[in-house]
């Protein structure tokens, strides 16, 4: 079914971006929608939606969709045409289409109809979803919760003999006993930490090392995302140096955050920290992104991004330093945007840990 308050959140950005009609096909947007989650791979699901009320729901059989009162499916199967009814349903003029439409669905659609003319349409539905209603924030602090008891039980395998991949796989196991899924984790040892997306591969531990655990999963559908740093055995005085730099960049910008400061403030403060004691070079990537039914949403969290913090933004808070050859530390948390300021939902300690 429609979900009503979502609905008139999106037809209200959809008039503020002077679009009459769009069609959504992300299954994340089609599930904040109408809490219908369908993963169609290369079959056609996709919502029609009007500024003045109209709400249709176009998919194949397979999927096996009832209609309800408020939201009709009308299917097709396959080996039909499977644009045909949405092409006789749209109106003529501008169509918003969302990011993730295929093209072979659209070059269809506006081949059917030479009186359309497709725009962007993603942002309605993504604006609508970057402020998390009250059972989307719950969600999420339930997934953070559930991300730091996984973080504090991977830690504790942290030993001699210890591998990337095996640590990977562990922590995904962590994940599933907790309600929540598996994914391509990222656990990285020693030199390996200076790639930010580096893999768990074969890399055995050794002492001295920096081990990122960079841990994120799906927990009923919202999704958890955090980074702790610590040190095996022992740590150096240019380990410990870099590391405090980082958690400082950390809270540094997590205390700026509240209403009204622009994102790309929040990257400068971050970015400032690190800049300051000479290791800007080594920060390469944005200071973090949006956070909710995927992974990584809006809002982008960089200095490119001019759009003042409303509450109910959900995003990561993740500076790095990135020493090639040497060693990594990355910090992240997630943090909600509140009336007054922000509150950081996950818990897990931040000081510095030799395992």
């Amino acid at each position: 079914m429609l979900n009503k308050e979502r609905a008139a959140r999106v037809r209200e950005n959809m008039k503020r971006a002077g679009l009459d009609q769009i069609v959504v096909s992300s299954t994340e947007s089609v599930f904040y929608l109408t809490g219908i989650y369908v993963k169609p791979m290369e079959r056609l699901l996709a919502l029609y939606l009007t500024s003045d009320g109209e709400a249709t729901l176009y998919a194949n059989e397979i999927f096996g969709l009832e209609s309800t009162p408020d939201l009709p499916v009308v299917t097709h199967r396959d080996g039909e045409d499977a644009v045909r009814d949405l092409a006789k349903a749209v109106r003529p003029g501008v169509l918003g289409i969302d990011k993730f439409l295929y093209s072979k669905f659209l070059i269809a659609l506006m081949s059917a109809r030479a009186d359309l003319k497709p725009a962007l349409g993603s942002a309605p539905v993504d604006l609508a979803r970057m402020c998390k209603d009250e059972a989307e924030r719950e969600a999420m602090r339930h997934a953070s919760k559930v991300n730091d008891k996984v973080m504090g039980e991977i830690q504790k395998q942290v030993r001699a003999g210890a591998v990337e991949s095996e640590l990977a796989a562990e922590v995904n196991r962590l994940y599933r006993e907790n309600g929540g899924t598996a994914g391509p984790q990222l656990v990285c040892f020693g030199p390996n930490g200076a790639d930010p997306h580096h893999g768990g591969d074969e890399t055995v531990i050794k002492p001295g090392d920096s081990v990122i655990f960079d841990i994120f999963a799906p927990v009923g559908r919202y999704w958890c995302d955090m980074t702790r740093t610590v040190f095996f055995g022992s740590v150096s005085e240019k380990q410990r140096e870099v590391y405090e730099l980082v958690r400082r960049a950390n809270e540094a910008a997590e205390a700026r955050a509240k209403p009204g400061v622009l994102l790309s403030e929040l990257d400068a403060t971050a970015r400032g920290v690190i800049a300051d004691a000479g290791y800007g070079k080594y920060f390469t990537h944005r200071l973090g992104h949006g956070c909710g039914l995927e992974c990584h949403e809006p809002p982008d969290v960089s200095g490119a991004t001019e759009v003042p913090l409303q509450p109910g933004m959900v995003f990561s808070v993740e500076p790095g330093i990135y020493l090639p050859g040497a060693f990594g530390v990355r910090i992240e948390d997630l943090v909600l945007v509140t009336e007054t300021g922000c509150e950081v939902l996950n818990k897990f300690p931040k000081e510095l840990a030799v395992l």
